[in-house]
């Protein structure tokens, strides 16, 4: 069996990249065509990428789209008001005319899958431009145990655009990367458990995690259909608010609940416990946003508490479970040929292990082939544990709090990346909502010793509306104190 993995890119971590617009955001506006716009990140994309490694596969076809985008804005014809704007997409997310990997050589030399998800598929009809597909942790950072984030043996190491020798996080990691080089300032992403608001927060920009089922599932590569979603990862709320309206196809534009800074009337928790503690940096930047938040109107209800979320191995015992039946129902709908099964990955990556298996293992693999099916008693008691330690949680401080929604720290400044060892994650925001399948959304909110970190807001099922609108209170808060968002400068910290 052969397969094409992409050339790695040499990267430099001491020298600056010649980027004459590095400290300017490319804004969409009606005197800039769609053609024009993507002209101009295509060369911020070759000028830049080379550092970060971002995007796996560039659409080749993306200003032919513009083109023709363009010439419908002229006869009158605009689909909605991301008309013409590029958008990333992440590479396990179904693009009929591009590659579609998950970051595996596995599915290098397949064919592209035989039609657009359900999200792409609404991205286009919304007159958006796929601008290419972004590299991810393999398999979403659920193969092997000691995965570091941002590696993929199709697209190679993406690196965090602040500090090039730092995580970018993950699973999005090429999304989050990318938003915040300034390559696109839209992509999407898809979140588990953590893996939209890990690299939101490591990379300075927004990500917001739907509830799941509010966006739909075809078409995605899977790892738990209790968990999963794809969710917009943008520079502000409000351009994560209108991705959101197109993705979700639904009637609500939740643009219209970005209103400014004025929380009056509103109650937010502030969990503690070892929600904090873990980054000292954190900890201080997200007791500013406290205040941010307090200054807009808001009643902070602090000092609460959630129940720890329940043991790792309910949690691993769904994933586990779900990623067999539902990868096998995925691969399923590509050309015949390729892998049908887990067990087909499994011996992929054995026969090929010099590339796959160069850094870490593939037991969370093998651990999912030895499952016994949806049916299986374990599997059953553990989805039941896992769904009530999330929901319960959230839904009792909640109400017996009369709270709106949630707040903390979203996750520690960036880990230096290490290959041979992983991920050195410290703390996450992510666990009780993953478990729910509940929606949260990181935003920026400063930097420690030079790294982005930002704080997490979180609610019940399809609160979307109401973190949008407390997420761009804060946003709006922050800028008017503070400026806007330092941009990356693309160099090695130590």
């Amino acid at each position: 069996m052969s397969f094409t993995a992409r050339t790695t890119r040499s990267v430099s971590l001491t020298r600056q990249p010649d980027v004459t617009n590095s400290g300017r955001i490319v804004q969409v506006t009606s005197t800039l065509s769609s053609t024009a716009l993507v002209e101009e990140l295509q060369g911020r994309i070759r000028e830049v990428d080379p550092l970060v490694n971002a995007i796996c596969t560039p659409n080749p076809a993306a200003l032919t789209e513009a083109a023709r985008l363009d010439t419908e804005r002229d006869e009158g014809r605009v689909r909605g008001p991301l008309h013409g704007v590029p958008v990333l997409v992440k590479d396990n997310i179904d693009t009929a005319d591009l590659p579609t990997t998950a970051g595996s050589l596995a599915l290098a030399d397949q064919p592209p899958p035989p039609e657009d998800s359900a999200v792409v598929r609404r991205l286009r009809a919304a007159g958006c431009v796929i601008l290419g597909k972004t590299n991810l942790s393999e398999w979403a950072n659920f193969r092997g145990s000691a995965s570091s984030s941002g590696w993929s043996a199709y697209g190679g190491l993406t690196r965090n655009p602040y500090a090039l020798n730092r995580s970018p996080g993950g699973s999005s990691s090429g999304s989050g990367a990318a938003v915040a080089a300034g390559l696109a300032e839209y992509a999407i992403g898809t979140e588990t458990n953590g893996s939209i608001v890990c690299p939101a927060a490591l990379n300075g920009v927004v990500g917001l995690k739907p509830t799941v089922g509010l966006v739909p599932q075809q078409g995605i590569v899977p790892i738990s259909h209790s968990q999963d979603t794809a969710g917009p990862m943008t520079r502000t709320v409000k351009q994560a608010a209108a991705l959101l309206t197109v993705m979700t196809g639904s009637q609500t534009d939740y643009t219209e609940h970005c209103l400014g800074a004025d929380l009056s009337n509103v109650r937010i928790g502030v969990p503690r416990g070892p929600l904090w503690g873990y980054s000292k940096g954190l900890d201080q930047v997200t007791e500013r946003s406290l205040e941010l938040l307090s200054q807009c109107g808001a009643t902070l209800v602090d000092h609460l508490s959630l129940p720890t979320p329940g043991g790792d191995e309910d949690q691993l015992q769904v994933l586990s479970h779900e990623l067999k039946v539902d990868l096998a129902a995925y691969l399923a709908t590509r050309a015949p040929g390729g892998p049908r099964t887990i067990d087909d990955l499994i011996a992929f990556n054995k026969k090929h292990a010099d590339q796959e298996l160069q850094w870490f293992g593939q037991e969370l693999f093998e651990r999912a082939a030895a499952t016994q099916g949806l049916d299986s008693p374990m599997y059953v008691a553990a989805r039941l544990t896992a769904l009530r330690a999330g929901r319960d949680g959230i839904d009792n401080l909640l109400r017996d709090n009369q709270l709106d929604a949630l707040v903390c720290p979203s996750y520690s400044p960036a880990w230096t990346i290490d290959l041979v060892n992983g991920d050195h994650v410290l703390g996450s925001s992510s666990s009780h909502a993953a478990l729910a399948g509940y929606p949260l959304i990181s935003v920026p909110t400063g930097l420690v010793s030079g790294l982005p970190v930002g704080l997490t807001i979180s609610g019940t099922a399809r609160s979307e509306v109401t973190l949008i609108r407390l997420a761009h209170a804060l946003e709006t808060a922050r800028i008017a104190a503070d400026g806007p968002f330092p941009t990356p400068e693309f160099t090695q910290w130590v």
